[in-house]
């Protein structure tokens, strides 16, 4: 087995907010790969004093905890328990209430010698491979429903923001963990698998560099370090910035090969 992972900022002089982890048990064939891109709020008040590393840090670590110690839960449940325990350390001197408290887009995906489960949650994807070398891909496509004029209005955002007819994160409610895109698949076609947040995976969404199967070819071939350095450079090309929001997003990347 081998699992290679990466993070790196959009801008060196601001705290990463994705947070990745990959975790195998002491003995067995099985393991956990966790992803997530913490959602950076518009400049305002959010109720929180913690900040979304803070966040990020706190639920990332539950969801690989129990997401490992817990193979009895489904992972819905295990994102539901991992939320209200990351609310519940911060609850009581923050507005968990407000529309911006902290939160984040969730990829998870755990195996043992019978089936891979996996769980996204907003705009991270997952890539599974087979032993014949198809790609499928998990999305949670709510987000890239909502229109992009819609998404420049900060009030227009916030009232979709974890709202029916809207797109879903990890926040501060356990609820959210019903909406998340869910699965499994028989371990024996699972050849390789990867999490990408849309720092790195603009490689394929944004910028159109190759496919998704072409996106865990570089994967595999120079790493997840190697699969964001080319996603910095295709950033840093002027003649594609009409492909980007903003030019550089945190960038995360987990790869495994059963």
């Amino acid at each position: 087995m081998r699992i290679d992972l990466a993070t790196a900022p959009g801008n060196p002089e601001h705290p990463n907010e994705d947070w990745v982890s990959a975790a195998l048990p002491a003995s067995g064939g099985g393991g956990v790969l966790v992803a997530l891109d913490g959602v950076t709020p518009p400049r305002g008040d959010t109720g929180c004093t913690h900040g979304v590393p803070w966040f990020t840090a706190r639920l990332g670590g539950r969801l690989t905890e129990l997401s490992g110690s817990r193979r009895d839960l489904p992972l819905d449940q295990v994102l539901a328990e991992s939320i209200r325990a990351t609310a519940d350390a911060h609850r009581d001197e923050c507005d968990l209430s407000h529309v911006r408290t902290p939160q984040a887009t969730v990829v998870v995906a755990r195996w043992d010698e019978e089936r891979v489960e996996h769980l996204v949650l907003s705009d991270s994807v997952l890539l599974l491979q087979s032993p014949e070398g198809e790609v499928t891909t998990v999305l949670d496509d709510r987000l890239d429903r909502v229109p992009r004029e819609t998404l420049r209005s900060v009030a227009a955002t916030d009232a979709l923001r974890n709202a029916e007819g809207g797109f879903f994160t990890a926040a501060a409610d356990p609820a959210v963990a019903a909406r998340a895109v869910t699965g499994s698949t028989p371990r024996e076609r699972v050849r390789a698998l990867a999490a990408l947040t849309d720092g790195a995976s603009r490689w394929t969404d944004t910028f159109a560099e190759g496919d998704w199967a072409e996106c865990l070819a570089v994967l595999r071939k120079e790493g997840a370090q190697g699969l964001i350095s080319r996603v910095r450079s295709v950033e840093s090309d002027p003649d594609r910035s009409w492909a980007r929001g903003k030019r550089h997003d945190d960038a995360s990347a987990v790869y495994a090969e059963l």
